[in-house]
């Protein structure tokens, strides 16, 4: 089929056309490096053409890792005979800054015959400040046409496909036009030059952007804002989810009472309510999370600030190795390390992107809440402290919260001092793009995209896994004693491992089937306790497990251990195909394992020696 190519800087609109162009439901973000994949869609006016977007890039000399995708994959689409055309898009607000780029393009598209089409995006904020930008004078000195248009508010969008109609089936050879063999260094010259005589005049964009700057940037207010942001973006992650997250479980649990007794006794209704329901369901309910995170985070990006964020945390981030681009994938490993991983992709170092990703995992994610919620509910007294305004259960989850960040952080700080580049890398350089409004309707169809490739993707790996830990504990005596079946037996065997943290081989069991998802621990006790929906009604399993005898060294060596493994095959297998290495995968853990093995020993031991 015939393509046509859509190529432009980073911030400059291109996935917002791109969607307005296909229908399509693709990225839109306002932080560089958001838009990382090659994506394809059918034009709606023109369904005999696709368009293919490419990631955006700052020039035809790559640097990050979406750069290389997006230049190699558009060298490679110029030699292909059924590109017929190339449609480059410029932030008309920023004109130098997308001209030395878009030179380059028209240099190459030349030199390979396809025909080029500018559109200069962001006209309607031009409008807005009653500046003016000269199209047609642009088009003569460059020798390709120029369109004015708004991708958000569609403003000369009717021109587009015109001027795709006419170029349709046009084969032209090499055009020797006066870009055809210019070198670089001549393009970027010209870019200023071009961008003085036909760019905007008036300095009012740069100004107001310098005024909301001095607020978000400056060393007092922009770290109150910094931290009553970051402080409303938890509070969206763990309540505003609360509700949808509670339907989901509702849902879950009216499908079960109506499924489950039509299957009548065996191993179909035992597989379909252990195993589907109760396995997959525990994963399926933190989807909301995914959901409320992306849009959040989305709105961060759209609006500007995602950016000065990064520019923020840059500073103490080095410290460890990182970077303040690091900031991003870690905040949002926060609720998930999945999105948190491929957020990572927007870091250009090679180097700090692969210590983000060993930091990543150690983030306090969503997973990890029911089983901190059950240990700290059994074994942290329910009291207050400083007249009532500090709970010690509460302190303990803000410190186990704490503990989980600080181990993210200082194992990044030992890996990049033991690396023998330490002082050979990339530096640290961030655009930082104009504020803008962003818009609801693509953010809202993002987040549910995000949460919809979430459970695709992962629920794949959860439900092959489920499948064989319920096969494990359901045989060879169908589930009448999980005791004496195959997981039973197998944690015995495994029950040494763990019986110098005071554990025994039911926790053993809980923390095997674990792997799966952390959340599973407490539905796994529960079942061993002979308790009902444990997930719903904790109370139970917490006197049980205080009946037991467990010692509170135990239980805070069992919080520690949680706080630091790497317990999700999700997050290893995204790991592994994002980093392209599943040494990389396999190392990190069986690495945390230990560390949280013996970080979980020594806690044993001096908790045991503080309360005798």
């Amino acid at each position: 089929m015939p393509r046509v190519l859509l190529i432009g800087s980073p911030n400059s609109g291109k996935s917002l056309l791109f969607n307005r162009l296909t229908g399509l439901s693709q990225k839109v973000a306002n932080f560089p490096g958001i838009t990382v994949d090659v994506g394809v869609g059918t034009l709606q006016d023109m369904r005999e053409r696709e368009l293919v977007d490419f990631p955006g890039t700052y020039s035809l000399q790559p640097i990050s890792a979406e750069e290389r995708v997006a230049v190699a994959e558009f060298e490679k689409a110029l030699e292909n005979e059924e590109v017929e055309q190339v449609l480059c898009l410029i932030d008309a607000t920023r004109l130098e800054k997308s001209l030395y780029f878009t030179l380059q393009v028209i240099r190459d598209c030349q030199r390979a015959g396809k025909p080029v089409t500018v559109l200069a995006n962001m006209i309607d904020v031009l409008d807005r400040h009653s500046l003016t930008f000269d199209t047609e004078g642009l088009a003569q000195a460059v020798g390709v046409p120029v369109l004015a248009i708004s991708a958000r508010s569609g403003k000369g969008l009717d021109q587009i496909v015109p001027r795709l109609q006419e170029n349709a089936g046009v084969q032209q050879g090499r055009v020797d036009g006066k870009l055809a063999g210019a070198p670089d260094e001549l393009l970027r010259g010209e870019a200023h030059q071009l961008a003085r005589r036909f760019g905007p005049k008036g300095d009012v964009l740069v100004r107001s952007q310098t005024r909301l700057d001095s607020f978000f940037l400056h060393s007092f207010t922009g770290g109150i804002a910094f931290f009553v942001i970051m402080f409303l973006l938890f509070q969206s992650i763990f309540t505003w989810s609360a509700p949808a997250m509670d339907a989901v479980e509702t849902a879950l649990a009216w499908m079960a009472d109506l499924v489950v007794p039509l299957l009548g006794e065996g191993i179909a209704r035992d597989f379909t309510a252990d195993a589907l329901f109760s396995g997959i369901g525990a994963f399926l309910v933190f989807v909301p999370q995914i959901f409320v995170l992306t849009f959040i985070v989305g709105l961060l990006e759209d609006s500007g600030y995602m950016a000065r964020a990064a520019l923020i945390c840059h500073k103490p981030l080095r410290i460890f190795g990182l970077t303040g681009k690091s900031f991003v994938p870690m905040l949002s490993g926060v609720a998930c390390a999945i999105p948190g991983i491929y957020a990572a992709r927007a870091i250009d170092s090679p180097r700090k992107r692969l210590l983000t990703y060993m930091a990543i995992p150690l983030m306090p994610c969503s997973a990890r809440l029911p089983v901190y919620s059950l240990l700290i509910a059994a074994f942290i007294p329910a009291g207050t402290a400083f007249g009532g305004l500090v709970g010690w259960q509460g302190l303990a989850m803000f410190g186990i919260y704490f503990f989980g960040m600080l181990c993210g952080l200082l194992v990044t700080g030992v890996v990049s001092r033991m690396s023998k580049d330490h002082f050979n890398d990339l530096p640290f350089v961030l655009e930082l793009p104009p504020y803008r409004m962003p818009g609801l309707q693509p953010l809202l169809r993002n987040a549910w995209n995000r949460a919809m490739h979430f459970v695709t993707k992962a629920g794949k790996i959860i439900f092959t896994v489920t499948l064989v830990i319920w096969v494990l504990g359901y045989f060879p005596n169908f589930g009448a004693d999980l005791g004496e079946s195959w997981l039973g037996h197998l944690g015995r065997l495994i029950e040494p491992l763990f019986a110098p943290l005071g554990l025994d081989w039911r926790y053993g069991v809980a923390i095997a089937t674990s792997f799966l998802a952390r959340e599973v621990f407490v539905g796994t006790l529960g079942t061993i306790f002979g308790i009902e929906g444990a997930e719903e009604n904790m109370v139970p399993l917490v006197d049980h497990i205080q009946a037991s005898g467990m010692a509170i060294g135990s239980g805070v060596a069992l919080l520690v251990f949680f706080a630091i493994a790497l317990q999700c095959v999700s997050t290893l297998a995204i790991l592994a195909k994002e980093s392209e290495s599943r040494s990389l995968a396999i190392k990190m853990f069986f690495g945390y394992f230990a560390f949280a093995y013996f970080a979980a020993l020594a806690t044993f031991h001096v908790v045991n020696l503080l309360v005798g």
